[in-house]
């Protein structure tokens, strides 16, 4: 297999660029271009030459032998000034070497899953790690890069397993007298219902690792001219929406990321609602009304001194009426318990203060384990299916065989089995250093 080498560190020039080795080779490479191989995990300070004696830098060097190394295989980290023109020298020089080469995308992270360094809910979990941005999307991406997940389901993995043994036990000696059959199927039988009833527990969760990895949906909604957009502009700290007298002017969902809480949030200023005039107004009605029903919160912003109807579709988000226009005078806190005046800022921090509560309330839900990829969610059911099936089996091969498979199931998400066609997709979301 050859050697890989990468780029680990942030976009050049920066202060220090760290450049990863990985393989067979890289003992060979540390000879050559160090004079000696340095005390394994130990960061020594020396010249860098290429192959005629010339210094290409002075780094920092780290030797991580085979298996104690991130990949299981020999590594090594050069420390270097962060210049475009040293690292690109450094991988000239690199290329040099027989069968040694740049790395793949997420080549370093396959490489750790094959020697059994890292699960697939690791590696996901790494990858997640890497490109959070907020605070809840960090923790949910320890959830996996920890190995949390990964132990969880082959805690359960184990316990089908141990049931599916009872079971095969049961009916090989099923004639011998020192065997009660009864006692046996009893224990595997309130395996699979404890088991049933902590699966589909965890998927309930799956939905709430929707919000901490994608965030909230916020909608603004309302009639024409209520005061949606300036609200919007208010919200957002700058004017993203064009706010006019003249009715109908946003005809398009205009969407902008938040950070509340720690929690990543997506406002989005839709069309007023009303009998549309034209088709582009119709179009833009229709999407706003397909995004309120997928919102997570929905703030609906009334003119209280010229209050029109409008009618809200089904939808399963918390829906807030909000009074606007509180500096022409304050209208009934029953049918308005937010009040604001969008264009003045009046009310605007009693409004933030309950965004602020809601998505808090929304982190504090979270269960300490949470699925965190669709994937994870699809074979989970897959596998609550089959246990389910072998809760109705009266016969114990078939019940033993549902078993079997929802161990597969379980199986699949850790890698543990029949995972090569996942492999590609997954490692591709990493970035070339990882």
């Amino acid at each position: 297999m050859d050697t890989i080498f990468a780029l680990s560190s942030g976009l050049l020039p920066s202060a220090i660029a760290v450049v990863r080795l990985s393989g067979k080779s890289v003992k060979n490479i540390l000879t050559q271009l160090v004079g000696f191989i340095p005390k394994p995990r130990n960061l020594c300070f020396h010249s860098l030459r290429s192959s005629n004696g010339e210094i290409l830098d002075q780094a920092m060097i780290v030797y991580f032998p085979s298996p104690h190394s991130f990949t299981g295989e020999d590594c090594a980290e050069f420390h270097l000034h962060g210049s475009k023109a040293v690292v690109s020298r450094l991988f000239r020089e690199l290329s040099e070497f027989s069968e040694c080469r740049l790395a793949e995308a997420g080549e370093f992270a396959r490489r750790a899953f094959y020697k059994g360094k890292l699960d697939l809910t690791e590696a996901e979990g790494l990858a997640d790690l890497i490109n959070a941005e907020t605070e809840s999307q960090r923790r949910l991406a320890m959830m996996g890069a920890s190995g949390s997940l990964g132990n969880l389901y082959r805690q359960w993995r184990k316990k089908l397993i141990k049931a599916r043994s009872l079971l095969e036990l049961d009916f090989d000696f099923s004639e011998e007298e020192d065997i009660s059959s009864d006692l046996i199927s009893d224990q595997v039988w309130e395996k699979i219902r404890v088991l049933i009833k902590e699966i589909s527990e965890h998927i309930l969760a799956a939905e709430q690792s929707g919000i901490l990895r994608d965030g909230l949906k916020i909608v603004i909604t309302g009639s024409p001219n209520s005061g949606k957009s300036t609200l919007m502009n208010r919200l957002v700290g700058r004017d993203i929406s064009i706010v006019t007298q003249e009715e109908g002017t946003t005809r398009d969902v205009i969407e902008v990321n938040l950070i509340l809480e720690s929690v990543p949030v997506l406002i989005m200023d839709t069309a007023g609602l009303r009998d549309a005039e034209s088709l582009v107004e119709a179009m833009g009605i229709h999407a706003a009304l397909q995004h309120i029903k997928k919102a997570d919160l929905v703030l609906v912003v009334d003119d209280m001194h010229n209050l029109q109807k409008i009618n809200l579709p089904e939808t399963q988000a918390d829906v807030w009426y909000i009074g606007n226009k509180s500096d022409l005078g304050y209208g009934n806190s029953q049918t308005w318990p937010i009040q604001i005046s969008a264009k003045t800022g009046k009310g605007l921090d009693h409004l933030m203060k309950n965004l602020n509560l809601f998505c808090q309330n929304k982190i504090t839900k979270f269960s300490d384990m949470i699925p965190a990829k669709e994937r994870h969610v699809t074979l989970l059911k897959d596998g609550l299916d089959e246990l389910k099936l072998a809760l109705e089996k009266t016969n114990l091969e078939f019940c033993a065989e549902h078993l079997r498979r929802a161990s597969d199931s379980l199986g699949r998400i850790t890698g543990d089995i029949h995972v090569e066609d996942l492999l590609d997709s997954i490692f591709s979301e990493f970035c070339i250093g990882k």
